[in-house]
């Protein structure tokens, strides 16, 4: 058997050990014993378990032991102090922890045998040519590092990096790298540039598992690969005897919070691109970010990208989808020029992008929210908005868009629930905002005024234009008796849209008669000092 780590190659049928092209001295026992670590590198190995391989039973001294093993490690540049190949376990054993390749896998993985020979002798084949980037974001979960000194959370950790692997594969407007190819680096000090080139990506997660007593935690960083610039990074701590509900929240958390993360870091690469070279990618980027500005020219800005992007390609989910939440957002404002033509555009494209991406969540998001703004159909948009979770249940706008649905059909109890637990997967999300505005609306509608209040300022902190928060603010503090802060909360709406009135509002949002809780939203803000 061949076995190839590093510049090493142990060959057991020549019962030689070679540093690149050159032999390397060993005396037959410390070459059995590498032999026996190598081939038995997936567990810890006990002193008992050495002398009945090396030994074959014979009393041996733990000097003499101790001699063989260092002997074994400076064959390999190795040392007790560094530990890189051949690790110690106090009290357990020892373990062979580099990286291996065995000619059987080496052939199995279709590797040539010129390629194979050009690695037994040390000499490095050709390097392949950096592959070209997908035309969308793409990632590699490396595998993590298990930095305790039990090689039984190894287990733990691949699984967390398998985990995220297949929870971001949901995202269909990411391209993931399997696991068999990430996993290729397991064990292996990397450069995250060299990953990037190999594997044809622009980001990597790489992470960490550490035990402390009961207590295990994971570490995440999400680096991009061209630059080396970290964009996110975060911990997460939990007890070790609910070991698997513990992955199941670090998985949900990282894949949440990378979700966000990568949008922001894909716009602000964009800013360096040329405007006459933008594709229709590009162009949905830059309506995102004037997307997310929420101003009256920015959303009509976005609209015009949006436009271009489907000149260019006629079947963007992407950006029919968007373009839909765009006339939405402007109906809500009160900045649409001519609502009824702008709701039947937005209604059209909310249609033609299910129809387009119906297996992809961020779509299916945006469309829910289009149908639930610009046509009040409860029951379609609901419909989507679960459908996008089922594709995607770690999406926080989702869980915050069917928040926003469940709390406007009469279930403000569920939609309390489902806003906290978005607000847990994504703190930081570039949509707070959204999230902190339909929490108060929301608790507004159970009559928790002064926590309705508190969420409604926090939104208006991100986003002091949306007038959803403004209205919830002015009628909260009108129930609670503080009706010169409501009047005030009030001429804030009016600067926004200063033709506003309770009959224009009403006209708009045709479920505020339909429900008790509408007609108190009304009357609040009638107390507020909202025009008739």
């Amino acid at each position: 058997m061949l076995y190839l780590f590093e510049n090493y190659t142990l060959d057991t049928d020549r019962r030689e050990l070679r540093c690149g092209s050159a032999p390397v001295s060993v005396e037959p026992q410390v070459f059995d014993l590498l032999a026996y670590l190598i081939e038995n590198r997936h567990r810890v190995v006990s002193k008992d378990d050495l002398l009945a391989a090396i030994w074959h039973g014979r009393i041996v001294s733990d000097s003499a032991l101790t001699s063989r093993v260092n002997a074994a490690r400076c064959a390999l540049g190795d040392s007790g102090n560094e530990q890189r190949l051949i690790k110690t376990h106090l009290r357990k054993g020892i373990r062979f922890v580099g990286a291996v390749c065995e000619r059987s896998e080496v052939v199995a993985n279709k590797q040539s045998v010129q390629h194979l020979s050009l690695l037994a002798t040390g000499i490095a084949p050709e390097r392949r040519p950096a592959l070209a980037l997908p035309d969308k974001p793409s990632i590699a979960v490396l595998p993590f590092v298990n930095m305790s000194d039990d090689p039984k959370q190894d287990y733990f950790a691949d699984g967390m990096a398998e985990e995220i692997t297949t929870a971001l594969s949901r995202c269909r407007w990411l391209f993931v790298i399997a696991r068999n190819s990430t996993f290729t680096y397991k064990g292996k000090s990397v450069d995250v540039r060299e990953v990037g080139r190999d594997l044809g990506v622009r980001y990597v997660l790489e992470g960490s598992v550490r035990r402390a007593g009961e207590r295990l935690r994971f570490t995440g960083q999400l680096i991009d690969t061209t630059s080396g610039t970290h964009i996110w990074a975060d911990r997460f701590e939990g007890e070790l005897s609910d070991i698997f509900g513990l992955q199941d929240r670090f998985t949900e958390s990282v894949v949440a919070a990378i979700e966000p993360n990568l949008q922001l870091a894909e716009i602000e690469r964009l800013k360096s691109k040329p405007a006459a070279n933008l594709d229709a990618y590009d162009l949905l980027l830059r309506a995102q970010q004037l997307e997310y500005e929420f101003t009256e020219p920015s959303l009509a800005e976005a609209l015009h990208c949006l436009k271009q992007a489907l000149v260019i390609d006629p079947g963007y989910a992407s950006a029919m989808a968007l373009a839909a939440c765009c006339y939405a957002g402007r109906n809500i404002q009160g900045w649409a020029q001519d609502p009824a033509a702008e709701a039947a555009e937005g209604l059209a494209l909310a249609s033609r992008a299910v129809e387009h991406g119906k297996d992809d969540g961020n779509v299916l998001w945006m469309a829910a929210y289009a149908v639930w703004r610009l046509a009040f159909d409860g029951r379609r948009a609901r419909e989507l908005a679960y459908r996008s979770l089922r594709l995607n249940p770690n999406s926080a706008i989702a869980l915050a868009i069917t928040a926003w649905m469940e709390a406007q059909m009469g279930e403000p109890a569920k939609a309390i629930e489902m806003y906290h637990r978005a607000e847990r997967l994504s703190p930081r999300d570039p949509r707070g905002w959204l999230i902190a505005t339909g929490l108060g609306m929301a608790l507004f509608f159970q009559e928790r005024f002064d926590e309705a209040a508190y969420w409604a300022e926090k939104a208006l902190v991100d986003n002091p234009r949306c007038t959803i928060a403004l209205r919830t603010l002015a009628g909260s503090l009108a129930k609670m008796g503080q009706r010169e802060k409501a009047a005030t909360a009030v001429q804030a709406i009016l600067k926004v849209e200063p033709q506003l009135t309770l009959s224009i509002w009403r006209a708009r949002l045709k479920w505020l008669d339909e429900t008790p809780w509408g007609n108190r939203y009304v009357e609040a803000l009638r107390l507020a000092g909202l025009p008739e």
